[in-house]
């Protein structure tokens, strides 16, 4: 099942958040954290490539540096890109980056990682970060909606991103 809420809770789901909901729902039966225990996240990704890519997203299809997407953070002399992040998949048009953890996603505050760095690319308006829904008996994608709910009800981080996507798989 594909759990997912958009922050701030204020704000109506994005077009293109919703599709990318709808990519996870479509391939929900081969990515269930319930019944695929150990699929690693580069597994998970490679099972919504297709979908994001006809989405419009550029996909990360490998770990060698042709086949990530890089995202840039700082500009340099000639405004050559001086610093960049990765992301596992990138709409420029929108600014949107998605990012799919498995089992680091919670326990190691990955989700964390992936909000501040998203928060630093040049351009990015929108980040989707999907953990699953239970990693060894623990509710990942509830935990780190609490999280998410905290930060947002505090009132005391402002974000530069208008939408936050958490989605539970």
């Amino acid at each position: 099942m594909i759990n997912w809420i958009w922050f701030p809770k204020s704000d109506e789901a994005t077009e293109l958040a919703r599709k990318v909901v709808q990519v996870f729902e479509n391939a929900a039966d081969e990515i269930d954290s319930t019944t695929h225990p150990k699929q690693e996240s580069d597994e998970v990704l490679a099972k919504l490539a297709k979908g994001l890519s006809d989405s419009g997203f550029a996909v990360e299809t490998g770990k060698k540096r042709n086949e990530k997407i890089r995202v840039p953070v700082l500009f340099g002399m000639n405004g050559r890109p001086e610093k960049s992040f990765d992301a596992d998949a990138y709409h420029r048009q929108e600014g949107f980056v998605v990012e799919v953890e498995a089992g680091r996603g919670y326990t190691n505050y990955h989700f964390l990682k992936d909000l501040f760095e998203a928060c630093m690319m040049h351009g990015v308006t929108c980040l989707a970060v999907a953990v699953r829904n239970d990693y060894r008996g623990n509710a990942d994608f509830e935990k780190v909606v609490k999280f998410m709910d905290t930060l947002y009800a505090s009132n005391r981080l402002n974000l530069p991103l208008k939408g936050l996507l958490i989605i539970g798989y």
